[in-house]
């Protein structure tokens, strides 16, 4: 019988700054039940998908513009959640390393798929993080993390689609009532 990997594997530090490598490992599973045997117009789209060991199932289906249900997530959103999910830790991760301070990063992200275009698919993905930071940082200096995010994002480095970033910077003002503050 064969032994089935970890989920993940981690990359191994050694005192003598050596490093080990591994290959990591992410499985999904997707089911869905019905019958297709009316046609394209009449079987059901929703399914569902989990990721082990996390917990959560998702319920998915089709766009809406492909005979699904609106009210669903669907295949195309899970891949611009993914791009956005995936710059939001790789930038978490180089401002924390740079030490910058960041307080809250919501992102309105958008994926476009061209119908007339084949094949079909996510042309391109535009990310808009609205990134609060504490007062200290340059603006200039916060923009070049969020590039060297993108450059890190292991989501954005598996795609083909391209995937732009339109980073919105704002600080935290200090407290002009704090003593040492301008």
């Amino acid at each position: 019988m064969l032994e089935q990997p970890p989920p993940a594997l981690c990359l191994l530090r050694l005192s003598n700054s050596a490093a080990v490598s591994a290959e990591h490992t992410f499985a999904a599973r997707c089911s869905w039940r019905g019958s297709t045997g009316e046609g394209y117009e009449s079987y059901c789209r929703e399914h569902s998908a989990s990721a082990s060991p996390a917990d959560a199932s998702l319920a998915l289906s089709a766009s809406d513009a492909f005979l699904g249900r609106a009210d669903h997530l669907n295949p195309e959103q899970l891949v611009v959640m993914a791009a956005a999910s995936c710059q939001l830790l790789s930038f978490l991760a180089v401002a924390a390393r740079a030490r910058i301070d960041v307080l809250a990063y919501h992102d309105e992200a958008a994926g476009f798929m061209p119908e007339r275009e084949r094949p079909v698919r996510l042309k391109r993905i535009v990310l808009r993080p609205r990134i609060l930071v504490a007062a200290g940082p340059p603006e200039d200096r916060v923009r070049r993390l969020v590039e060297v995010a993108h450059r890190e994002c292991y989501v954005a480095n598996s795609l083909t689609t391209i995937i732009e970033v339109e980073p919105h910077i704002d600080f935290l003002a200090e407290d002009p009532t704090t003593p040492g503050s301008s």
